[in-house]
């Protein structure tokens, strides 16, 4: 979504719906967003099919009644620990933030908290992490961490990668975020459920990315299109370039590349 699907301000632009409800073509978001930042989307898409958030931690349909889950993984307590213990004592002006199913948590209000909050819009739940892990209800999907730090973000990566055992997946999904969820959690994963479901060949899917989180879904379609604001390499792995996300991206791409083959 971010990168791809909205724009700068984290909005679908009305060409983006447009172009998407009149081509007719299922669609399913895939997104390391929460469902309650997907919400929004979704509606003005008018989307019922089944939806990937948390890079494919979680799977679910928006329903008159709520969130149907359909497949979820959630992150387990002991790694939460370990990595917000991480951050807090080798890289103390990182913005770190966890999401459950509903709600955004954060210890406290800096820099990067208040801009993410400015660009998507939702409130954080201010909380004590001790206190919230030791919920036994709690289900956490996603860290968020966000250096302004260029350099800062490069050892960030470097040191989650080393910390991460095997149990996490560690992804940088733009300049300034870095994303860590369940090991299972991948956007592959929440693809091949849609494909299982549909009964899809390669050849029938498409798939739009911008970001190193997106490799893994790019690499299994038969469609592959890259923005034009993609980072570093993701181009290489496209099989078309479209404009970037405030030029309506999206709506060119399949305008030009998807429509007249469906």
């Amino acid at each position: 979504m971010d990168g791809t699907l909205l724009q700068g301000n984290c909005k679908i632009s009305e060409n983006n719906v447009r172009i998407i409800k009149e081509s007719q073509i299922p669609f399913t978001l895939v997104s390391a967003r929460s469902p309650m930042e997907m919400t929004e989307t979704i509606d003005k898409l008018a989307l019922t099919e089944p939806q990937i958030a948390f890079n494919g931690g979680l799977i679910f349909q928006k329903t008159h009644q709520g969130i149907k889950i359909l497949q979820e993984d959630a992150i387990e307590t002991t790694e939460v620990v370990q990595v917000l213990d991480e951050v807090k004592k080798d890289f103390p002006e990182v913005s770190y933030s966890l999401y459950d199913l509903e709600y955004w948590y954060v210890e406290k209000m800096d820099r990067g908290i208040k801009y993410e909050q400015e660009l998507g819009g939702q409130t954080p739940q201010r909380t004590d992490f001790v206190s919230l892990l030791k919920q036994s209800t709690t289900k956490i999907y996603k860290i968020m961490l966000i250096s302004f730090s260029e350099e800062e973000m490069k050892t960030l990566v470097e040191k989650m990668g080393n910390l991460n055992r095997g149990d996490l997946s560690v992804n940088q999904s733009s300049e300034n975020y870095l994303e860590i969820t369940s090991q299972l959690a991948q956007k592959s994963r929440g693809v091949r459920y849609i494909q299982n479901l549909e009964s899809l060949n390669t050849e029938d899917m498409a798939a739009f990315g911008d970001g190193y989180n997106d490799l893994s879904i790019l690499k299994m379609v038969g469609t592959p299109i890259v923005m034009d604001n993609a980072l570093p390499g993701v181009k290489n792995h496209a099989k078309y370039v479209t404009k970037d996300n405030d030029h309506d991206g999206v709506a060119f791409g399949i305008e030009k590349y998807l429509k007249t083959p469906y």
